[in-house]
């Protein structure tokens, strides 16, 4: 295995160790708020020390960016780390058992390696840029489904930034129409994952974070998928604003929800 992909690996699992034991005494942290809608725990600090603790040791002049503590490291090394140490921290803090650590490497900005470590169900979603994607060592491809007619799809409901709930609630309605399902699960990290995986055939979200988004994307581009922004370009690790689905899926969604894009969710000034 690739030395830097078995460093992510193993940082997520011990990260993920410490997460698991926290479970049954959430009554016992600190909790703060970040921002509005947004709390952070001692578990989401600890469970990043860990993490950088066994990055820094493999590859001290690396530069790391971690969701809590944010940029460290060597400056203009090309290598970055990108840590979500907790992505889904209101699941956890309410016992929803959905949440996860990710972890990716960039190199010259570009994902090269990532890792997505479910401590509940101990599912490894792992992926290396032109290795394909893994759940569990096992090879993962997103689902064939050709249109939205029985697809089952994941979203996120804009809980912070509000600025665009109505346009979001457009694309909500013009994509629920035809499908299965739309599940919306709390963890960007997982519900990525989980369209590489083909447990869900596609994703949207709005106004996410590099550390939400860049080892899942890494994951759905190995296992054939398309990623893109709102608006079918290639500015979601700016924007945050993202779809993903297979192919010809994808070309649905974006047709679906293009009435619905605002000049801004376009990546225009309004």
């Amino acid at each position: 295995m690739d030395p830097m992909l078995n460093i992510a690996i193993r940082a997520a699992r011990a990260a993920g160790d410490l997460i698991v034991r926290y479970v049954d005494r959430v009554d016992t942290l600190k909790i703060s708020p970040k921002s509005r809608n947004d709390f952070v725990s001692e578990v989401d600090r600890q469970a990043e020390q860990e993490i950088l603790q066994i990055l820094r040791k493999a590859y001290p002049g690396h530069v790391f960016l971690g969701e809590e503590s944010g940029w460290q490291g060597g400056v203009g090394n090309e290598y970055v780390w990108v840590i979500d140490p907790l992505d889904g921290t209101t699941n956890f803090l309410h016992g929803f058992p959905q949440f996860a650590v990710s972890i990716a490497l960039l190199y010259r900005g570009v994902p090269e390696a990532g890792v997505i470590y479910d401590p509940m169900r101990q599912d490894l979603f792992t992926a290396k840029r032109g290795g394909g994607a893994t759940l569990n060592n096992r090879r993962i491809r997103v689902t064939k489904l050709n249109g939205l007619t029985g697809a089952l799809l994941g979203t996120g409901i804009p809980f912070k930034d509000q600025t665009h709930l109505d346009a979001y609630l457009g694309m909500l309605k013009a994509l629920i129409r035809d499908t299965a399902g739309i599940r919306r699960a709390g963890s960007a990290a997982l519900d990525l994952a989980y369209v590489a995986a083909g447990r869900l055939d596609g994703f949207w979200e709005l106004g996410l974070q590099k550390w939400d988004i860049a080892a899942g994307v890494l994951l759905i581009k190995e296992a054939g998928g398309i990623v893109t922004d709102l608006a079918g370009g290639d500015g979601y690790m700016e924007s945050g604003n993202v779809l993903t689905a297979s192919p010809r899926l994808h070309e649905c969604m974006l047709e679906a929800i293009r009435p619905h894009l605002t000049e801004a969710l376009r990546g225009r000034p309004g």
